[in-house]
């Protein structure tokens, strides 16, 4: 049994630190803007 405790907190503190440094990136970080441009092709208007 103490065995199996000892995984699920190792397990759990491993998750938690994943989960906390994506959350952390997520807010943290902002994505540099950049100018997009698609050409669509010949269209003919009305």
């Amino acid at each position: 049994m103490p065995n199996s405790v000892r995984l699920l907190f190792y397990l759990g503190v491993i998750v938690g630190v994943t989960y906390g440094g994506l959350y952390a990136i997520a807010t943290l970080l902002e994505p540099a803007p950049r100018t997009m441009s698609t050409s669509i092709g010949k269209i003919k208007l009305p």
